[in-house]
Order: C-alpha cells, then structure tokens, then sequence
C-alpha cells in the first residue's frame, strides 16, 4: 500500500469510527420513515474557519421556520478539543461569513439586520453584542481581514443614486416605483440579480480605528475574490478586463497595492491564460499566488478547472494537475509553503487533497464516502472541513495527525429517530461502451430479490456530478418505497474533459442512452421494477427528463423542474448568451440554427405519452418559465396528461419553504397518481 493511499485509509477508518452512531442498521424498530416536514428541522452546517490559535472552530447553521416562511443562518463556533457548539449570533438574524481576527478575539461576519443592508459587524469572542463595523448605501457582499487586523477589505457594488441619496440623508433605502432599466450591456441579465447595469463590483479598505473607506478598483468591471498577501501591503482579486468582458469567461488573476488612492489606475496582471482564473490564494512568503485555472479555451464551460501556481510578480503559470484532468476546488498554502491542498471532485467522490508546490502524486486525505466541500487550515496544520456522509448532512470535522474527529452534531437528535436508505454506487456501461458510474439510492428495509418502484433522478448542471453526500429529496422517495437513481451520464464533472464533453453540441443524445442505461442496469440488477419506472429532475435535469420522454414511453410518471424545451427561445431571454453564443452560435445563421433545433425536445413534443408535472419559479431568468408554459400547452394540446405548477416570485431554485414543501407534495401525489392508475 502506497503511503497516500495509507493516509486515505486511516481518515476514512476514523471518520467511520467517529459516527457509529450513523451507521446503526435502519431495521431497528425505533426509527421511523423521513418525511417532508423533516427537511425543515435539518440544519445546513457550512463555512468552517478555525480560529488563528486553533482552540474554536467558527461556522454558520441554515434553519427554517414553516410558519414565518423563512430561513436563517445563525453563526456557531465549537472547541477544536471536542464539546457542546456556542450560538455566537442572535436568533431569527440571518448572519453568514464568518472571519476571525488575525489576533482570534473578534469574529467578524456579515448581517442584514431588521432587513437592512447587509453590513460588516464584529463580536467579541467571549460575549457581548455585535458591533457594526460598515455604514455603506449599499450591501457588502464579501470582505477579509488584513493580516494585522486594523484593516478589511470589502466588496461593494456600485450603490444607485436612490440608495446614495437616502444615504446621505440618513434614511432606510426604500422602492417606491422603480425607475426603469436602462440596457447598454451583453450580458444583461442574471438569476435573482435581474437585469444588469452599468454598476460594478469594485473593492474598498476600511480602517477599522478611523472607520475611513477607500476605494481602490474601479472601470468598467467586476473585481472580487480579495486576498490579503501575508505582509498586507497587496490584494490579489479575480476580474475579467478584456475589452469585451459580457462575451467571454476571461477572469485573470491581478494584485492591486492595498494603500493606493487612485482607485487601482495602476495593476499588476498576474495571469494571462486566455481561460478563467479564480480564486487567488497568496504563499506564506508572498512569492506564489495559488489559483484555479481554465487552459482548454476550445472546451470552454466543459474544461477541467486545475490548480496552478504563478509567481505574485506575474509571469507564466505553471499547472500541476494537468495529468490528473480532474476539478479542483479552494486550493490553499500549507503553513510552511511545501505543499498545497485543495478539494478534489473524482468519480463520484469529493476529496481532501494535497500536493507538492512542485507537483507530483495526489495525497488524498479525506476520500471514500466522506465528502469534503470546503476546509480551513489552523495554526498547526490541523484541518477544519465540512464532511458529508450518505445517511449525514455535512457536519464540523478536525483532520488532525491523520485522524478525523466529527466536531458538531447539529443533526444527530433528528438522524437517531430516522431509517434512511442504503446508497450504493455502480458501474456499467451504456449503449455504445461507454463505462458510467452512478448511485443507487435504496428503500428503508430494501430485501434482495424483491423489485420497486423506480425514479430515474437526473442531475443538473450538466456540469456537476452525484457523489456519496446526504440528498434529502433521494431519501425522501426512498421513504417513499421507491428505488431512486443517480447517473452521472455524460456532461456530468469528475470524469475529465473527453467525458465532460460528450455532449457538446449534443444534449440529450449520449447522456439520454446513458441515463437509460442506468435504468436498464438497476433492472438487470434485480431492484428495479420496469413496469414501475419514473423520471425526474430539476435545471438540466428537467431538459433531460424532456429529452426522455421525447424519447420513450418506458415511464409512467415524469416531473420536470425549471426545464428548457424550445432552445431558441431563451436566446437573449435568459442569462445565457455566453454559452449559447460560443456552443451553438447565433441562431439567425442558418448552421447554427439546425443545432438548436435539432437538441430541442419541443420538436419532438408529439412523441410524448408520459403523464408529466411541469414545476418552474415565476422569476426564474435562469431558464425562464416561458419553456414550462410552452411545454405545458403542447401536452395540453395532445391530450397528455398534465399540469404546470408556477411558484410566485421565485428564481431558479433556493425556493421559500412553503414552495419547496409543496414541490415534494406534488412529486409524491403525481408519482403515486399514475402508478396506480397504470395498475389498474
């Protein structure tokens, strides 16, 4: 056994060590079924930072509250030793980002009080109240600490005249009738920011003695991502400064003096790939700027994301996981500088990972089933991380001398009463060869030899995978008495590039025969009934759910969410036209044409003999409800069973409770409907 391989197998034995609590046979008779209303009781743990002497680890909780329709976030923090988590922030407050001061007293974060601005406030480590650090027109939407903690960096956008006007006069920012949008822009829209104007994101320092605030970017352009570099004088930051930024994904990394007065007129240009940079990270010695970076232009939304390394003055970046060709996420400098870690997106799985500075072999440190989605270094290389597991939201963990120790326990009261389904992950190929891998979620007492009931649930993205998380929507079908499962076809990240790309110009051609064959495998398997088959998803899930049912009529119930049928359509109407630019091109010419319709489902509409719920936010510009309502009228038209459900003033997804409570209302009515009415 490799020594990496070593590491990996005795986090992975510690994890399972340290929850075997979790791992309880759902057979006991004293756990019941999930419900929907479960999901509202469940805390969303996130955002782990690990105070700078390495005593506490800080973290926010998401709730909700059926009855007010809301959630929240409220700010935690747990010994690093072990013990009972502190609620840091008040109750009923939403209060998200967490900081430490570099000296550990304060804990800094960001709150919109009593529906205000979202401004930076402080708490003093051992109590007392919050302190308000930024009286901005506008909301701060990021900020860091300097290194000496007299200073903090803030991203603020461009603030309008209205909110600058009720500003200066000492009033709450309120709309009356709105003005209207002026549009001079490509990129014109986004989902829940809406239509785009000239405003922009810059940076700005504020002194925390003096509460002064200067700016110190500025132009036409987006700047964020603020990195203090370890001495305080630089600030590394993202931003696209081409000459046509709406037109392209060109971010580079760039470092702007932290004192200067001229509003960033002078900038060090760190990177040049013609790909996207992201999230800039210094080395201890300021010399290296650590990075994400997108090398393929050719393969643009479809590329590898790798962890490259540039030297802080500029200069060429050199990556060290092109050989790996798999995603990389929120890469950071060990103490000493030797090495760098990252969390890597792989076949399924979401690792904690390191490397040399030099490159070289892959340390996996946190692999298997735990699911790692962020982390943060302490003082002495312990390791703060938000780790998932099948039958467990992502919960406080502590990597610490090759053991990992489960912090906090936000979710165990509820899990102890639960029977949750068994997830299993497969192999086998689809029509033309290709290997596939996914997961299968399986009914509470699930007996071999016996078939269910099945849901075919296709992700979204496509540009994401299925991994060995806890998905509460899989376990609540599976509560349900249904097979539930997970492909990660074609288009789906954690494979490569080449995987990733085979569906370019081809949605819905080799990932549906690939979606289809996990059907087929789950059948050839013994689990899956075939006379009892469903389809499902939401985004590109739901366009995928289109394109099967245009395509078969194996299933006797479909739901699609927030789905696009007609792909001409969203042109210009959604917030797109990067994408549809530079994959399909401009639908006017001719060739261009052929391929949006050749993928569009609509075309294919009269095929459909599925019964099918159609469910879309009415302020989704993420993909627009227009493709809802036009899929609806055509199974309307043909006489196919139907009904279009449309939430009032929600976007994409992140729906309010009630809304999200009654979508998974509407999965299990519709799918039960049908099933038994194909019984009969």
């Amino acid at each position: 056994m490799k020594s990496k391989d070593l590491i990996a197998g005795v986090a992975f034995l510690a994890l399972l060590v340290a929850t075997p609590d979790l791992f309880a046979a759902d057979e006991s008779t004293a756990r019941r079924l999930l419900t929907i209303d479960d999901f509202f009781r469940l805390g969303e743990v996130d955002d782990p930072q690990i105070s700078p002497d390495g005593k506490w680890i800080a973290y926010t909780v998401k709730t909700y509250d059926l009855e007010e329709d809301k959630s929240y976030k409220r700010v935690w923090m747990v010994p690093a030793a072990g013990g009972d988590a502190v609620p840091m922030s008040a109750e009923e407050q939403t209060s998200k980002r967490p900081r430490w001061s570099p000296d550990g007293k304060y804990l800094a974060f960001l709150s919109a009080r009593d529906e205000g601005k979202t401004k930076v406030w402080t708490l003093f480590r051992q109590g007392g109240d919050a302190v308000q650090r930024t009286d901005t027109p506008q909301n701060v939407s990021a900020f860091e600490w300097s290194p000496d903690g007299k200073k903090m960096v803030l991203v603020l956008q461009d603030p309008t005249p209205a909110e600058l006007e009720a500003h200066e006069q000492g009033e709450d920012y309120e709309k009356k009738t709105a003005p209207p949008w002026v549009i001079d822009r490509e990129q014109f829209k986004v989902d829940y920011t809406h239509y785009l104007d000239r405003r922009r994101t810059h940076l700005f320092v504020l002194d925390l003695a003096t509460a002064g605030m200067t700016q110190i970017t500025s132009g036409d352009f987006d700047d964020s991502e603020p990195a203090w570099s370890p001495d305080g004088t630089r600030i590394a930051f993202i931003s696209n400064r081409t000459d046509s930024p709406d037109t392209n994904y060109n971010s580079d990394i760039w470092v702007v003096d932290a004192d200067n007065t001229d509003k960033g007129s002078q900038l060090r240009q760190i990177t040049t790939n013609p790909g996207p940079d992201t999230s800039p990270a210094w080395s201890p010695d300021g010399k290296l700027i650590t990075h994400v970076s997108e090398t393929d232009t050719q393969a643009m939304l479809y590329a590898t994301r790798h962890l490259a390394v540039s030297a802080a003055s500029g200069g060429d970046l050199q990556v060290l996981t092109a050989d790996l060709d798999r995603i990389v996420i929120a890469p950071e400098f060990s103490l000493d500088g030797g090495f760098l870690y990252f969390v890597l997106e792989d076949s399924g799985e979401q690792n904690l990972t390191r490397i040399s500075v030099r490159g070289g072999e892959v340390d996996r440190l946190i692999s298997g089933t735990g699911v790692v989605s962020s982390f943060d270094i302490g003082p002495d290389g312990e390791i703060a991380a938000l780790v998932a597991q099948p039958k467990q939201p992502a919960e406080i963990f502590l990597y610490s001398r090759g053991q990992l120790t489960q912090l906090s326990f936000t979710n165990r009261a509820l899990l102890d009463e639960l029977a949750l389904g068994e997830k299993v992950k497969v192999q086998f190929k689809s029509g033309d060869g290709t290997p596939i891998e996914g997961f299968i979620i399986k009914p509470p007492g699930f007996k071999e030899g016996q078939r269910y009931p099945t849901i075919l649930d296709v992700h979204g993205g496509p540009q994401s995978q299925y991994d060995w998380g806890f998905q509460f929507e899989s376990q609540l079908f599976a509560a349900n008495g249904y097979l539930v499962v997970h492909p990660n076809p074609r288009g789906s990240t954690g494979y490569g590039q080449e995987f990733c790309m085979g569906i370019y110009q081809k949605w819905g051609e080799p990932d549906y025969e690939d979606v289809m064959a996990a059907v087929d495998d789950a059948i050839e398997r013994g689990w899956a009934d075939p006379e009892q088959l469903i389809v499902t998803g939401w985004s590109y899930g739901g366009m995928m759910t289109n394109h099967v049912i245009t395509k078969t009529d194996r299933f006797k119930a479909a739901a699609t969410g927030a789905s696009a049928t007609l792909y001409v359509v969203n042109y210009g109407h959604d917030q797109y036209q990067r994408w549809w630019d530079q994959e399909l091109g401009y639908p006017w010419e001719p060739e261009a044409r052929e391929i949006y319709e050749r993928m569009s489902p609509f075309n294919k509409v009269e095929n459909v003999k599925t019964p099918t719920l159609i469910l879309c936010g009415e302020k989704d510009w993420n993909v627009p409800v227009i493709n809802s309502e036009q899929l609806y009228l055509a199974l309307k038209k043909l006489g196919v069973p139907t009904e279009l459900v449309v939430y009032p003033g929600e976007g994409h997804g992140r729906f309010a409770p009630s809304h999200q409570k009654d979508v998974w209302e509407r999965y299990l009515a519709w799918f039960a409907k049908h099933l038994r009415a194909d019984s009969r």
